[in-house]
């Protein structure tokens, strides 16, 4: 019997590709017409790259992808607070990737098809709703482009890694409500713009209340590249206000976001300009869920976004995905009953991702930047002064443990 999983996102795929690896079929079901390349960038680490070398998908990353050299904290003026060498040059095995998450998950799918079959990826199938018995799992997916007939479907274990407003997790916890907002607004873009620095590097400035990110998200052609930007300003009370719509495909004008890019400063990079070069900028509220006390119910658990939506802090909402991916693979390979493989698989991801949605509320890593910030406000002469080597390396180095990413790590 086939195993079903909702959603064709990168925890999804992933799954499918670890599944398939082990000789476990599979088909997901995915609600979008086509796979297509949404969003703009996002970080993947070296701890969940390892996982997609092993599926051989490393040269392909290569071809649109950048392997991540550097990142540098930087205050809100531009003073750098952190800096640390990232994937292979930490000591990693293999690289950090500063990738398009819409050609990541473009990479990934494409070896589904190629691999598993195009029948094995079904688009335009929404989950709509499942019933469980001893012997297993029937789930209804309707059509959810044409308004046809719908398709309903047997199958020994249903994963949910269909996001942050998962049908799984909806049945098993009805009364969870919205997401939950702090009042931060996010800004996204990206545009051809001459390489900065080394073409492989990456900064973040400021704190968890006003942020900007900066990041190439392709290999250089010539002597430009496709940079990508975020920023992130809390503007509401969440207690008062309530969040924008938090769609990928929400586009905001020019006028809403560039006051505040404007607030930052980056050695080397005309901020303003950039936003300004930006075909189109993306608006949606920074949002995630409260840990979950189960994922698991009989024959259905949750994976990904469905399971553990976090605050984009610290590069491991897709990392964290592909790494559910692996252990859930391992577990339904070991385990003589799907049952047994779903809590086996739970049991040890549930509390590590607890622990980094935990983290990401307070800033992650980069809560090293607000820690500074709010130290010395009109900036310093010596960040030693401010907050002290070791200080800095606890907060990074403990959050990258606590991630699972720690490697040899050489600071400057």
């Amino acid at each position: 019997m086939t195993v079903l999983i909702a959603g064709a996102g990168v925890g999804g795929l992933t799954t499918a590709l670890m599944l398939h690896a082990r000789g476990i079929p599979c088909v997901i079901y995915e609600a979008a017409r086509e796979v297509r390349e949404v969003g703009v960038g996002i970080n993947v680490l070296p701890h969940a790259i390892r996982e997609l070398a092993a599926l051989d998908l490393l040269p392909a990353l290569d071809a649109v992808g950048v392997r991540t050299r550097k990142l540098s904290y930087l205050t809100k003026r531009g003073q750098e607070v952190w800096s640390e060498p990232r994937g292979m040059h930490a000591g990693h095995e293999v690289p950090q990737f500063s990738i398009h998450r819409g050609r990541l998950q473009r990479v990934i799918a494409d070896a589904v098809r190629t691999r598993l079959g195009g029948a094995a990826l079904k688009t335009g199938r929404r989950l709509a709703g499942f019933v469980q018995d001893d012997g297993g799992v029937t789930a209804h997916f309707t059509d959810s482009v044409e308004g046809g007939a719908g398709e309903t479907v047997r199958a020994p274990v249903l994963i949910c890694a269909d996001g942050i407003h998962s049908v799984g997790r909806r049945s098993f916890y009805p009364g969870e409500g919205a997401p939950s907002w702090q009042g931060v607004v996010m800004w996204r873009g990206a545009a051809e713009w001459p390489v900065w620095m080394d073409g492989e590097s990456m900064a973040i400035a400021g704190g968890l209340g006003a942020k900007l990110v900066l990041y190439p998200i392709a290999p250089a052609d010539g002597h430009r590249q496709l940079m990508n930007w975020v920023v992130n300003v809390r503007l509401k009370d969440p207690s008062v206000s309530t969040p924008p719509p938090d769609s990928w495909s929400r586009q905001a004008p020019l006028a809403s976001v560039l006051p505040h890019a404007l607030r930052f400063s980056v050695p080397g990079m005309d901020v303003g300009a950039l936003v300004r070069a930006t075909p189109a900028i993306y608006e949606y509220p920074m949002a995630d869920r409260d840990p979950l006390p189960r994922w698991t119910f009989g024959r259905v658990t949750l994976l990904g976004d469905a399971a553990h939506p976090m605050y984009p802090v610290g590069s491991n909402g897709a990392s964290q995905a592909i790494l559910d991916a692996r252990c859930l693979a391992d577990a339904m390979a070991r385990a003589e009953h799907p049952r047994a493989a779903l809590w086996a698989y739970e049991k040890d991801r549930l509390p590590k991702t607890a622990d980094v949605v935990r983290q990401n509320r307070v800033g992650g890593p980069e809560r090293v930047i607000d820690e500074v910030e709010k130290r010395a406000p009109a900036g310093f002469f010596d960040v030693n002064a401010v907050l002290g080597l070791e200080e800095r390396r606890a907060i990074v180095g403990g959050y990258a443990a606590t991630a699972g990413f720690s490697a040899v790590r050489r600071v400057s």
